[in-house]
């Protein structure tokens, strides 16, 4: 292992194909002189993309062969058991034996998680992996956990998320005390469901900056740096306001297009509408972390382009640096197992 951060790409994974992970890789070796990628999929294809892009020797790119590929389509129980020799298991693999600090992937879902667990195993006291990602707020931007991993979660879980959520912004962001909020239907003491409730007493009792209660509308306002929820609810929040983003997006261009004046005035207003796009882009918050693994995986959308994917491979090397999976075990295993003795 090299002084360098080495982080391997599932080249096969996502709906758009080898060539955006492969000028994603590109990108980002121009961006980051201190980190190392390896490809990881079919060698023919990507030294094919490597040759078109006058790529072919970049001394800190390397390929690592794979004669399979997780499908969008493919059962995650089935890619676990007769895909071993595919990019996202070759991936991961690396992850295992030492050989890349992390790794990233735009496949199936299902099937990164159910692999990424199996291979790398989850770190003491943690029951199950969630996926974390940023969602761009008045202030910043405020992490939220899970968004799809688990569709149901206990209140042990939802405080391990909690503790998962605080040590990654506190790793990443610098904050020592990063501010939590538990997403309910009110800020009432009474409003929620059981699990909610039960998980917000046990918070309270934590050692985290836990303020309390928080409603859908509070994720965007920027008051607390992580929102914690189980993966049913996140989930539907997320595609919520992506839902939002779009439509305001359409009703936008509509307007502005209806007619000569309301053309001129976007004209105008174009310096305004670009900062405005460039901070709301979802490319710019793409690459969702699978914490809790022993070890760095990170998920990029599907239908990531290479700008998306290359923000992806940003956020692996960040958690490279800050050694994410580390700092979670070492400051919370013992608050965890703690926790879970006295419920």
């Amino acid at each position: 292992m090299t002084d360098n951060y080495r982080i391997a790409l599932d080249a096969m994974g996502g709906d758009q194909g080898h060539g955006e992970v492969v000028e994603a890789a590109v990108k980002s070796l121009t961006r980051f002189e201190d980190t190392e990628l390896i490809l990881v999929g079919d060698e023919v294809l990507i030294k094919e993309e490597l040759s078109r892009l006058k790529l072919d020797n970049h001394p800190r790119l390397s390929i690592h062969h794979a004669t399979q590929v997780v499908t969008m389509d493919d059962d995650p129980r089935n890619a676990l058991r007769n895909k071993k020799d595919s990019s996202m298991r070759l991936a991961i693999n690396l992850v295992k034996e030492g050989k890349a600090n992390a790794c990233v992937s735009g496949g199936n879902t299902g099937a990164l998680m159910a692999t990424a667990k199996f291979v790398l195993k989850m770190l003491p006291g943690i029951d199950r992996p969630a996926i974390t990602a940023t969602i761009p707020s008045i202030h910043g931007q405020t992490h939220m956990l899970d968004l799809g991993a688990n569709v149901d979660a206990s209140p042990d879980q939802l405080f391990q998320f909690a503790v998962m959520g605080a040590e990654l912004v506190s790793a990443v962001e610098g904050k020592s005390r990063p501010k939590v909020g538990l997403l309910n239907m009110g800020q009432e003491a009474f409003k929620g469901n059981d699990k909610v409730k039960e998980a917000g007493r046990m918070l309270e009792q934590s050692d985290l900056n836990y303020l309390g209660f928080v409603e859908g509308d509070d994720i965007t306002m920027g008051e607390v740096d992580v929102v914690v929820c189980d993966g049913f609810v996140g989930n539907v929040s997320l595609k919520s306001m992506e839902g939002v983003a779009k439509l305001v997006s359409t009703y936008m261009k509509e307007e502005f297009t209806r007619s000569i004046l309301a053309k001129l005035i976007a004209l105008l207003s174009w310096p305004l509408l670009k900062s405005m796009k460039r901070k709301m882009d979802p490319r710019n918050y793409n690459g969702a972390s699978l914490l809790g693994l022993q070890g760095i995986v990170i998920k990029s959308h599907g239908g990531s382009d290479s700008v998306a994917f290359a923000n992806a491979i940003k956020i692996a090397r960040l958690e490279a640096m800050n050694n994410v999976p580390a700092k979670i075990d070492k400051h919370i295993g013992a608050m965890l197992r703690s926790q879970k003795e006295k419920s």
